[in-house]
């Protein structure tokens, strides 16, 4: 029988057996530099989450702080992420300072449906971007404060979301951000309950 090389939770060094489920919060990512850290609420070594992993989850950036639960394995360069399995908003995050959106409650913006929908663009400097919901014309709108609240940090064109869309001043807005991923997950988990 083979040794077990735990580590703080971690199991042994064998790649196709050796992995645990933890949870914990991205200490930073850099979509740019396609990788970042995760610290577990057991402490321990940092983790490496690279952005293709996060790419299976669906989603190809991750706000700094959001929680997240993961599958990790130990290798010789240390314990790495090779799936995500949740990503939750950072909790105590400050609520969108937009006008449109000061005054909304919860369960109104709850009550709106989710719809899927695309990045057209996002520019993660000026803070905004646009999306389509599919099978409508119109574009909508996603500010930077909104994807913070939903645990994103930046989004890529074509990349699939699900999106609360309400009224603005303006037109059509986000009210609320989920990668399309995390939408599928509670659906299935919900059908099997």
């Amino acid at each position: 029988m083979a040794e077990d090389k735990s580590i703080e939770g971690f199991a042994g060094s064998d790649p196709v057996h050796a992995r645990s489920e933890v949870a914990g919060v991205v200490k930073w990512f850099d979509p740019i530099k396609g990788f970042g850290f995760v610290v577990t609420e057991a402490g321990g070594p940092d983790i490496l989450l690279h952005v293709n992993v996060l790419r299976n989850f669906g989603q190809s950036s991750v706000a700094d702080g959001a929680g997240i639960c993961l599958l990790v394995q130990e290798t010789d360069r240390g314990v790495q992420a090779v799936e995500v399995t949740a990503i939750h908003p950072p909790e105590g995050g400050s609520p969108a300072r937009l006008p449109d959106v000061n005054g909304l409650d919860s369960d109104t913006l709850h009550a709106v449906p989710l719809e899927p929908a695309r990045v057209k663009w996002f520019d993660k400097a000026k803070g905004f971007g646009f999306a389509n919901v599919f099978g409508k014309p119109e574009d909508v709108f996603v500010h930077i404060e909104i994807l913070r609240q939903s645990g994103l940090s930046d989004l890529q064109p074509g990349e699939a979301l699900a999106l609360r869309v309400i009224d603005g001043s303006r037109g059509k807005m986000a009210g609320e951000v989920q990668a399309w991923e995390t939408v599928l997950s509670k659906s299935s988990d919900t059908q099997h309950d």
